[in-house]
């Protein structure tokens, strides 16, 4: 197991992001800053202090690199913002999205195949996503009420249906989304017609509200799933075989403290889980039974 070793100090970090060649990381703050952190194997170095938020800087979301060096932020101040990096580490607001009338709380880009596309969640109950059209403007369509008492997560399901790698038939990319919310349910979200609509009845299982979601890749298997934290203390995996269907659910285990993230690896047999203040755990599944591989306590 590699050393860790501390890159920022200062104010509370309330996200960490990685980029897509894992050579810098970017930190979301307390103080309404982010910092740009180049990494090499052996040290670091602070690149950019970005400033244009209001409050605390909640999510970071850098995307893919076929749209060039972009991150986007959300916050507090009910802003999301999109950064573009120009020459010599030099940051720039590409663009500004201020229609949330509360805190945005999470924000996801869209599979790279679906287009350059950013779904973002507020505390104002409402899910935005923000679409670039070929003329440089930005399309925006509204779930309304996605989660009533506030939404707290967002992510994307992956561009192609559950079992296209391996079926003899070939499907066009898929536009969904899932969902976490204060109202302690997961919703899955599906583009029918240019409209956002439910694809399933609210996935139902926690007891208190959901503070992450995240969908893991298929690579070709005909299984969906969903990994889900919330500050009951517990991960549920939900998964389904079926367009539309219902989703089986299995709780991981009770952590015994609120659970803040997971987190997929790329090929979506391990989850990380971090709970409590200071422990971040791997999973993996083995025989149809979750198993913890590594535990680490990270704040020493």
């Amino acid at each position: 197991m590699l050393p860790g070793r501390k890159i920022d100090e200062g104010d509370k970090v309330h996200d960490v992001a990685m980029d897509y060649y894992g050579k810098r990381v970017a930190t979301a703050l307390s103080d309404a800053t982010i910092k740009i952190i180049g990494i090499t194997s052996n040290s670091s170095q602070h690149l950019a202090t970005l400033r244009g938020h209001r409050g605390p800087v909640w999510q970071l979301a850098w995307a893919h690199p076929k749209y060039g060096s972009v991150l986007a932020s959300c916050s507090y101040d009910g802003k999301v913002i999109i950064w573009s990096e120009g020459n010599n580490n030099v940051w720039s607001q590409y663009h500004v999205f201020s229609n949330h009338t509360s805190s945005v709380n999470s924000i996801a880009w869209a599979p790279h195949e679906l287009g350059f596309c950013l779904a973002c969640g507020s505390s104002d109950g409402s899910i935005s996503i923000y679409t670039s059209q070929p003329d440089g403007s930005w399309e925006t369509t509204k779930i309304e009420q996605a989660h009533p008492t506030g939404v707290t997560s967002v992510t994307w399901a992956p561009a192609t249906a559950p079992g296209t790698l391996i079926g003899s038939e070939v499907s066009a990319t898929i536009h969904k989304l899932a969902s976490g919310g204060c109202d302690n349910t997961v919703k899955v979200w599906k583009l029918h017609n240019g409209i956002w609509e439910m694809d399933c009845s609210p996935l139902q299982k926690h007891s208190n509200l959901v503070t992450d979601v995240a969908w893991g890749p298929n690579l070709g298997l005909p299984t969906s799933t969903i990994a889900s934290a919330s500050e009951d203390g517990t991960v549920v995996i939900w998964t389904t075989n079926k367009e539309g269907g219902h989703w089986d659910n299995k709780v991981l285990t009770n952590f015994e403290a609120p659970v803040s993230k997971v987190s997929w690896s790329l090929t979506g047999d391990l989850l990380a889980v971090s709970s409590g203040d200071d422990n971040v755990t791997l999973w993996k599944e083995e025989g149809g039974v979750w198993q913890e591989t590594t535990s680490t306590i990270v704040n020493q």
